[in-house]
């Protein structure tokens, strides 16, 4: 848990969630916190330990203690871009989330999103800058349109996000977002209901959980609206029969097209009945105020059976 980017405080929470509800049956945890300058375990009374990152073993009172498994529940960099997924498979050390490749791909918005549409996974319409370009107003707003929003391309929790109405606020939200990342991705505003599906791998299948729509109080789904209370997150989510069917199965082919494991979130937005694939999330938030853990308890699986299904996954 912790990380390198703005969501670490987001990761401590996610990680003592997933501690806290170990089955201690079956499992011995430790708090093990990834930060740029130190990575060090955490016992019960917050003293630190240093990882010895040849094996990522540590040494407590001159014992020396190695693991089975990882539970990864970093948010955003180093966790979910792939960096921690590449070096776990160094050291032949199973991990509870996607491998490298997924990692990197589906936290790069514009890549993921390129890699989808020959399957025929609708998007918003997008325009794509990184950091040096010549930046043409005309050009962006002739491409997207208004309202449009403008990301770092590499960015989660909505850190760099920003919903643009008039022309003359597109260069700030361009500022905003390279505040987070070198690389901004620009898209059309897609007016209509938004809803996050979550897809895991469950007891060896893919398992689609029940939908959430999210309604925000706030112009659109921003880090407020996520974790300071201002949305409404109805799972399950208000559609046909016939629209939770559909983002269902898109959901699914998203995750299985993209050989995932472990858990995943996609954000989707009804346009024209259609569901438009916003970005997928490979570690979802995991807090008890998240949307995945909501929708496991929707489905009738605890946070206990949630986490132990994801354990054994890995162990496989």
């Amino acid at each position: 848990m912790g990380g390198y980017s703005s969501e670490y405080k987001i990761s401590l929470n996610s990680g003592n969630v997933v501690y806290q509800n170990l089955d201690n049956t079956k499992y011995i945890g430790y708090r093990i916190h990834i930060f740029k300058d130190k990575w060090v375990y955490v016992d019960a009374n917050d003293t630190e330990f240093t990882i010895d990152k040849n094996d990522f073993s540590v040494t407590v009172n001159d014992t020396k203690i190695t693991f089975d498994c990882v539970f990864n529940a970093i948010h955003g960099s180093p966790g979910e871009d792939g960096f921690m997924q590449g070096y776990f498979a160094l050291i032949n050390m199973p991990q509870t989330s996607c491998d490298m490749y997924q990692a990197g791909l589906t936290f790069n918005k514009r890549d993921c999103l390129s890699v989808l549409k020959p399957y025929g996974i609708l998007t918003a319409e997008s325009y794509y800058l990184n950091l040096g370009d010549v930046i043409n107003e005309t050009e962006i707003i002739a491409k997207v349109g208004l309202p449009c929003f403008v990301k770092a391309n590499k960015a989660g929790s909505s850190f760099g996000i920003s919903k643009v109405h008039k022309k003359e606020d597109l260069q700030q939200a361009i500022d905003v977002a390279f505040k987070e990342d070198d690389e901004i991705i620009i898209e059309s505003f897609l007016d209509g209901v938004e809803v996050s599906v979550g897809v895991i791998t469950y007891k060896g299948e893919t398992k689609v959980l029940p939908i959430t729509e999210i309604v925000s109080e706030n112009d659109f789904f921003d880090y407020e609206a996520k974790y300071l209370g201002k949305s409404q997150e109805i799972t399950p989510a208000r559609l046909t029969k016939a629209q939770e069917e559909q983002v269902n199965t898109v959901a699914k082919k998203v995750y299985e097209v993209l050989k995932m494991k472990g858990f995943s979130r996609s954000e989707f937005i009804f346009k024209n009945g259609e569901p438009h694939l916003l970005e997928m999330n490979t570690i979802p938030g995991l807090t008890t105020a998240s949307i995945l853990p909501q929708q496991a308890q929707a489905a009738g699986i605890s946070m206990q059976d949630l986490f132990s299904s994801a354990i054994e996954e890995a162990l496989k």
